[in-house]
């Protein structure tokens, strides 16, 4: 039987509830700060097609991925999975920067 209020179970333990809210609220932090490094990427992405500059920068992103992995492994976090979230970042900012270069507008 589900509670009427919010389609859970009426058995799911409270402690499992509370899980869950602090996972979401966690999610929601998660959106709102890639939203925020977006904005700022947006603007390095301006910049560096107003002079010229590359899209991407692999001497920077290798320090940003050996700085990230070293800041999971000190929070128990696996350093491997770190990578792996932020290069699929730097994929996604270089390819805005790309359009910014091409003159084509970005979507962040």
């Amino acid at each position: 039987m589900t509670s009427p209020a919010s389609d859970v179970p009426a058995e799911t333990p409270a402690e499992l509830l509370r899980l869950r809210a602090s996972i979401d609220n966690i999610d929601a932090a998660l959106v709102h700060l890639l939203a925020e490094r977006f904005k700022c990427t947006q603007q390095v992405g301006e910049l560096k097609a107003s002079r010229g500059l590359p899209p991407a920068d692999p001497a920077r992103e290798e320090k940003q991925i050996a700085r990230l992995r070293a800041l999971a492994d000190e929070a128990g976090l696996d350093p491997h999975f770190a990578e792996k979230f932020l290069n699929f970042i730097i994929e996604e900012v270089i390819h805005h920067h790309e359009a910014l270069a091409d003159g084509r507008t970005s979507q962040q």
